[in-house]
């Protein structure tokens, strides 16, 4: 018996999250990308620079035709623009949300107690710290983490102008 692919009407909500996490991620990298691959000087590491600008720009555009299947649950709403703020803040919320999963993964393979003890002291550090960023996102409307139209319409607008940027 075969097995036929359903014709996909709507995204599922765990799925529409994943994507929403892959979709700011590799936004908020591209922009990074595209505004220091100038200063690349050495010419085999630009070329690294450009192949990865290109992947992640196929990325960002094969993941944005999935939005429009995306749930959605009230009326489009707009989130305030800060001005770049929101980049910086949005690129320290990732960094402190990877760092959570690599001290999780790192505690798990760790066989000698006291630095079990430490990455544990660390983790929470770090938990905590993410809690700070996303907190201080959520009370200036950076992150609208309770309002899936406006985290959607906003990862939109963020990777559209990451794809727009020249580089």
């Amino acid at each position: 018996m075969e097995h036929q692919m359903p014709v996909m009407h709507q995204l599922a909500w765990h799925e529409t999250l994943d994507m929403h996490e892959l979709v700011t991620l590799q936004a908020a990298g591209l922009i990074k990308l595209k505004k220091s691959v100038r200063k690349v000087k050495d010419p085999q590491l630009r070329n690294l620079y450009v192949y990865s600008i290109q992947a992640l720009e196929n990325n960002l555009r094969e993941l944005l035709a999935f939005y429009p299947a995306a749930p959605r649950v009230a009326e489009d709403s707009e989130v305030k623009d800060s001005g770049g703020v929101a980049l910086y803040a949005g690129d320290l919320l990732g960094l402190t949300k990877t760092a959570v999963r690599n001290y999780a993964i790192a505690i798990t393979e760790t066989a000698t107690p006291m630095l079990r003890q430490v990455l544990t002291k660390q983790l929470m550090m770090v938990v905590h710290l993410h809690g700070m960023i996303f907190y201080y996102m959520l009370q200036r409307s950076m992150y609208p983490a309770y309002d899936l139209n406006q985290l959607l319409a906003g990862d939109v607008r963020h990777a559209t102008r990451a794809l727009s940027l020249p580089y």
